[in-house]
């Protein structure tokens, strides 16, 4: 404007104009860049958009303030604030109807000339104009005009003091009546309209802020402040309004105008504008002087469920819309997060802020952020295995199957977890091996057994170096063949007791492997079996079982073939059937197959080729070397072995390493690969017997499992896993963390309704156990105070519920002792933490089925609504 910078203003109705204003008036229509070449007469704002001008208007010099007339009709009706104090209503250069062109020129003179500061028209009635002057001690300088009021002759001034020159004599109509008069003997700096009344008016005056009342003139709401420029009210909380001082921002709530209720960082330099964003709740954007950056606040709330907010939180950021110096910026009124800037030499930018992205992902691995009024999720399409694949989905759907909870049969948890992992369904069943000969070798004679027992849970490894200098060899021979050749094997107690575990044989001194191959039969492990029918030197069973698998449906012919190889064995060295399957053996696909013909072709003692057979089950492979590996072979063996599963984190593994501290080595691995916290704790709790528990790793996945499950809302899960935990390890079982304490002395009132009778009496005496006599405790045991009231029933707390007045059949008493509970929920005692009025939680449920305010008449509070978690439902039940 005259001798100052330039100022923007977006038309409040049409989203594509703007206005420019300093010295002149300039409308410009802001369009989309369709090319990267600029139209005759247009302006670049950005990469996308392009600004042209429309219309200049020069006729009205000496401008200080614009403010656009805010319905539609007249459109492009504009108020202009000048110099000496009057105010003109003029267009830009549109179309005009019957009533633009007879507000078009009209003039609003204050009785005295001074400048004119601020200008507001008020959104409700819109007839209305509130201008803000300069002091003068004869004069108010609040004058609210009446756009529609009738031509006035100007009597009580003279023309030289509202005219700047005679040229303006034939000039339009003037008007000097105006409709209200306030702030006298004062200087208006800025003023808005509230927008809750028409009538409302808050004003910075020189060193106050005041709220006006048009209904009574004669009286004003203010506070004392030097915070008084560019009061602004926030367009969605209309009780908040900013304003400002130098280079401090202050923000006022009108319920509690006593003082700001937040005062902004103070900025180095003087501000020269504050504005909300009209589309983006509690975003303000202030400016200061010689500055290109814009500084952002974004105020948070957090509203409590009684209905009082806390105080806001600040989120603070700046953003550059251009390189050389603002001059001031105007938020777009309907695109989001949009403004225009113009510099002091009139250049202007189009700038969007983004949102900063806030994002979260949730426990059922969805992925979503939010970016302004709008909420994102990600998903893959196509890619829906991925997300199968996914170990925290994994887990949750072996959660929902009880994985990890059968303790019967406890090789069924493979099974449970999808049957789709070798390595679990060999990890389930070493588990099983494990208790299942625990508790045998915990059975058997002592003299017989020694200390096998807690040898079965320190795994292969241990019992293999317990087990040396006391093994025997034998001398075998295959079998079935025509000729015979001796092959040594070895045999002790502890090698049995490994085979145990690998499951080649039974509990007991038999060393039968038949129950062993009939089963895998039955699975239709054909090569699998006919391998270790071999490796019991059974040729002829083994050639038995691959016929029979290449007869069955869904048998491979080949067998047939490798029976037929089979049956042509012979142990000459240089003979051509060796050669031949020596060969071939490398162009098997199957790794059992491979396995037979390398353990047929190798030399007594020298089996590298079976041993390192890597897609042979490591429990074959261990059994395999316990039977034809001498001590010193075997441990070698073992060693390397389970050095390689812990590298790999392979739950194969655990037969080695047992539930030892080499074990969780292992998981360690096994979790570091995978996340696959729920395995690991339900695997190292079958250790209880040993100290793995006490690890810290092994606390650590088992609290992580848990907090997992309460994410997953999978509350009863999770009291599940607690229950298994607490079985297997007594020592986890939490002590109390919650009890009732007496308000008098301060003891809990509970002690003497432990399971542990208490000076001879048993819990039942305080009627709660449903005894007969219906006994009842209703004062403290320590101190004897009697114990609150149920604010419904009026009867002391631990009276049970049933032998309240009013109590139903359905609350009447449950004989609870073989659950061995020790109260229904019904006679709990429950409180609101807020206003600590409660009862019976029978009665209490009750009342709140149908209310929503506490039972006690004078007491207001909201008592469940204070509860967020009152309404979740467990997740569990919503698959269901």
């Amino acid at each position: 404007m005259s001798g100052s910078k330039p100022d923007i203003l977006w038309a409040p109705h049409h989203v594509d104009r703007f206005v420019v204003c300093d010295s002149e008036l300039s409308l410009y229509h802001i369009d989309s860049a369709v090319s990267s070449e600029l139209k005759a007469g247009s302006l670049r704002l950005s990469e996308e958009t392009t600004a042209t001008l429309l219309s200049i208007n020069s006729d009205t010099p000496y401008m200080k303030c614009v403010a656009w007339y805010p319905k539609y009709d007249p459109e492009c009706l504009l108020a202009v604030g000048q110099a000496n104090g009057r105010v003109v209503l003029t267009s830009l250069g549109q179309d005009h109807n019957s009533k633009s062109k007879d507000l078009i020129g009209k003039e609003f003179v204050p009785k005295h000339a001074r400048q004119c500061n601020t200008l507001a028209w008020n959104p409700l009635d819109s007839n209305w104009l509130a201008a803000g002057l300069d002091k003068h001690r004869a004069d108010f300088s609040v004058l609210i005009w009446d756009i529609s009021s009738k031509y006035a002759p100007e009597t009580a001034v003279a023309t030289e003091k509202v005219r700047l020159s005679a040229g303006d004599a034939e000039a339009g109509l003037v008007v000097t009546k105006p409709l209200y008069e306030l702030g006298q003997n004062d200087a208006c700096l800025s003023l808005c309209w509230l927008p809750r009344d028409q009538k409302l008016l808050l004003a910075g005056m020189h060193r106050n802020l005041a709220i006006f009342d048009l209904r009574n003139t004669s009286q004003k709401i203010f506070v004392n402040t030097k915070a008084v420029q560019g009061v602004t009210v926030d367009p969605y909380f209309h009780d908040r309004v900013a304003s400002f001082y130098e280079g401090q921002v202050a923000i006022w709530d009108l319920r509690k105008f006593e003082k700001p209720v937040l005062t902004l960082t103070e900025q180095p330099k003087p501000l020269t504008k504050v504005a909300w964003c009209p589309t983006r709740t509690g975003l303000l954007a202030t400016l200061t002087r010689d500055s290109n950056i814009i500084r952002l606040y974004d105020m948070q709330h957090t509203p409590t469920p009684i209905g009082d907010e806390t105080e806001p939180t600040i989120i603070e950021r700046s953003v550059q819309p251009c390189d050389n110096y603002i001059a001031s910026f105007a938020w777009h009124p309907t695109s989001q997060n949009r403004m225009v800037v113009v510099t002091p030499n009139r250049t202007m930018s189009d700038f969007t802020v983004f949102e900063r992205i806030s994002l979260a992902w949730s426990p059922v691995t969805s992925l979503m952020w939010a970016c302004g009024r709008h909420l994102y999720e990600c998903t893959e399409e196509g890619k829906a295995s991925s997300l199968e694949k996914d170990i925290a989905t994994k887990m949750r759907l072996r959660a929902l199957s009880r994985y990890g909870l059968d303790t019967e049969q406890v090789w069924r948890n493979h099974l449970l977890a999808g049957n789709e992992d070798p390595q679990l369904k060999s990890l389930w069943y070493t588990l099983h091996y494990i208790l299942y000969f625990f508790q045998y070798t915990e059975d058997m004679d002592q003299k017989l057994t020694g200390n096998k027992g807690p040898l079965v849970y320190a795994g292969i490894k241990s019992i293999v170096k317990s087990s040396l200098g006391t093994t025997e060899n034998l001398r075998h021979s295959r079998s079935g063949s025509d000729r015979q050749a001796d092959i040594i094997q070895y045999l002790s107690e502890e090698r049995s007791l490994a085979l145990q575990l690998c499951g080649w044989i039974k509990k007991g001194t038999d060393l039968d492997v038949e129950p062993f191959l009939n089963s895998l039969e039955q699975e239709g492990d054909w090569e699998r079996a006919a391998a270790v029918a071999l490796f019991n030197l059974d040729i002829r069973r083994a050639i038995q079982i691959l016929n029979k698998g290449a007869s069955s449906g869904k048998g491979d012919l080949n067998l047939n073939v490798v029976a037929m190889a089979l049956s042509g064995y012979t142990d000459e060295k240089n003979s051509l059937w060796r050669e031949m399957c020596s060969t071939l053996r490398l162009q098997l696909n199957n790794p059992y197959l491979c396995a037979m013909f390398a353990f047929l072709t190798s030399e007594s003692g020298s089996y590298d080729g079976v041993l390192y057979e890597n897609n042979v089950a490591v429990r074959d492979r261990v059994a395999f070397a316990c039977k034809f590996l001498n001590d010193a072979q075997l441990n070698r063996f073992i060693e390397k072995l389970t050095n390689e599963m812990k590298e790999a984190g392979n739950l194969e593994g655990i037969l080695l390493t047992g539930l030892t501290k080499d074990g969780v080595d292992l998981m360690e691995s096994y979790v570091d690969r995978t996340g696959d916290v729920q395995t690991a704790s339900y695997c190292m709790l079958q250790g209880s017997p040993s100290d793995v528990l006490k690890d810290e790793r092994v606390q650590y996945w088992i609290e992580n499992y848990r907090n997992l499950l309460d994410a997953w809302r999978f509350w009863h899960k999770r009291a599940e896993f607690d229950i298994h935990r607490s079985k297997l390890d007594p020592s986890s079982k939490p002590l109390a963390q919650v009890f009732v304490s007496c308000n008098f002395c301060g003891k809990s009132i509970s002690y003497s309704c432990s399971a542990i009778p208490h000076q001879g009496r048993g819990f039942s005496q305080y009627g709660v156990s449903g005894s007969p006599t219906k006994s009842k405790v209703t004062s403290c045991p320590g101190c004897r105070k009697p114990l609150p009231r149920c604010a419904l029933c009026l009867i002391n707390m631990g009276t049970p519920v049933s032998s309240c007045p009013g109590g139903s059949k359905s609350d009447e008493k449950v004989d609870l002792s073989k659950d061995k509970k020790l109260a229904q929920f019904n006679n709990w005692f429950t409180w609101c933490h807020n206003c600590r009025h409660g009862g019976h939680a029978g009665h209490m449920l009750s009342w709140f089925r149908d209310h929503t305010e506490c039972p006690v008449s004078a007491c207001s509070c909201k008592c469940m609504q204070l509860d967020t978690t009152g309404n979740l439902v467990p997740a569990e039940t919503v698959q269901a």
